[in-house]
């Protein structure tokens, strides 16, 4: 048997260099025995040692996509299990999309527990300031996540907080971020952190925007396990924000206006007046803060236009997904991936487009563990339409491909008809608009009626290349 030893800081490419090199070699899954750092030997277990790899092996990339999330979990098996999945689709290609198949659908379950974790260590992260006196702030956080999650997390800490030196100390890893530089080395104990005088704000802050009328005691715990409790300073306050929820609902009731203030309605003129931003500055500044309709409550940021400035075509969505809204980026999730490779079929270069969408925030339903998309409503929609309006004059962009209903609603005031008026240019106060499908409608079609529906969906995109050129290059 083939001992593979594994370490804990660098294990997606050790595990996929050692599984390319026994896949090229042939040797069966029942002969490799993976040794993860840590681990128990195998008692009767030879040591002999991994081939080296020969020649190229050709791996399916959407299996690339899910083992490189799998091997982060915390399940002794979880190598085991990607390489015997690996070794069948030596010979049955079609395991990947073979949704009944249970070792897919194991793994597929593992895939979202890492995703999961993954999130709530964003989300439940506590940084304590270290006060080191150096030119560069110094702060450090200790978490316990469900899996081995620092490691591939740990470049949006990187990103998100590029101006400060900071350490996240978990039992497994620690990783580190000094002078720009990330590094990680082996878990520790939990350190002996200093007191932060932040922290006691930030009770306050919390319990000032609970909202006791909104309480679902499941559902919150649902989405805020009480195992990262300990290790969330504004936890401690829960207990009691639970117990008087009630009686807090019953005092607000009593002490609610029957009737709007007169102010109001002038608070309202002067928001329909507000002029739109003259630069990108303002615009960027603006945006980050919008407050316009409830949706910028439960999301987790704005997610603004991206590509260039000066783009001869815009491209406009519905609103940002899960994907989107955790990483403020618009289409980076599984419509965004599906809509880059037709347009790439297509002859359309979205790198550059102006790529934004008609609704800012991630309007979503909660149900359990899942964030489930909702359409925007008319109002959302009306709320929005001044920051699109805003990218627009900004842009000035020759075409805007318009995608999807709320697209459309945004653009040209209606979307009624979208499938009849699909591939089609109208003229808006905004300039000519070509519409076309959102691209998450063809991942909601049956795969008996998706190869079609791509096809039609690449020939609008197609259709907008062109009208692009004609406004261009004018006869």
């Amino acid at each position: 048997m083939h001992t593979i030893p594994l370490p804990r800081i660098g294990t997606w490419e050790a595990w996929r260099t050692a599984a390319r090199a026994c896949l090229a070699a042939r040797i069966p899954p029942e002969d490799i025995l993976w040794d993860f750092a840590g681990s128990e030997a195998e008692l009767f277990a030879t040591d002999l040692p991994a081939p080296t790899v020969r020649g190229t092996v050709k791996v399916p990339a959407d299996f690339v996509d899910m083992a490189k999330w799998v091997v982060w979990h915390a399940d002794p098996q979880r190598f085991a299990r990607l390489y015997a999945l690996l070794w069948r689709l030596r010979l049955d290609k079609g395991v990947m999309s073979d949704r009944a198949d249970p070792d897919l659908a194991k793994l597929r379950q593992m895939e979202k527990a890492v995703h999961r974790c993954k999130h709530k260590m964003r989300a439940f992260v506590r940084f304590r300031d270290l006060r080191t006196g150096g030119p560069r702030r110094s702060f450090a956080a200790w978490f316990e996540p469900t899996h081995h999650t620092v490691e591939p997390n740990a470049p949006f800490f990187a990103r998100r907080f590029a101006d400060m030196d900071w350490m996240i100390v978990t039992p497994d890893i620690t990783a580190r971020f000094t002078d720009g530089t990330l590094t990680f080395h082996e878990g520790q104990p939990k350190p002996d952190l200093p007191d932060d005088a932040t922290e006691e704000l930030w009770g306050t802050y919390f319990k000032n925007i609970f909202n006791p009328a909104r309480l679902k005691v499941k559902a919150m715990t649902a989405e805020m396990p009480k195992k990262y409790w300990k290790n969330m300073p504004e936890a401690q306050h829960i207990p009691d924000l639970i117990a008087h929820a009630e009686a807090r609902v019953r005092d607000m009731a009593e002490a609610g206006p029957t009737l709007a203030p007169a102010r109001v309605a002038k608070i309202r003129a002067q928001l329909a007046e507000t002029p739109q931003p003259a630069s990108w500055n303002l615009l960027d500044a603006d945006l980050h803060n919008c407050t316009r309709c409830p949706l910028h409550g439960p999301a987790t940021q704005v997610v603004p236009g991206t590509g260039p400035r000066d783009a001869a075509l815009m491209i406009v969505g519905e609103q940002p997904g899960d994907a989107e809204d955790l990483e403020g980026l618009p289409f980076v999730g599984p419509a965004g991936q599906l809509f880059d490779r037709l347009a790439a079929q297509a002859g359309l270069d979205r790198k550059t487009a102006f790529v934004t969408n008609a609704v800012k925030h991630f309007k979503f339903e909660q149900r359990g563990k899942r964030r489930i998309h909702q359409n925007p409503n008319t109002s959302e929609i009306e709320h929005c339409r001044f920051w699109v309006e805003s990218e627009i004059k900004l842009v000035k962009p020759k075409l805007i491909l318009a995608m999807g209903g709320t697209a459309a609603e945004s653009l040209t005031g209606t979307r009624k008809g979208i499938l009849k008026r699909r591939g089609q240019i109208e003229d808006t106060p905004h300039g000519p608009v070509f519409l076309t499908v959102h691209p998450s409608y063809l991942l909601r079609l049956p795969d008996h009626a998706r190869e079609e529906a791509e096809q039609a969906f690449r020939a609008d995109l197609s259709g907008a290349v062109q009208a692009l050129t004609l406004l261009s290059h004018p006869a």
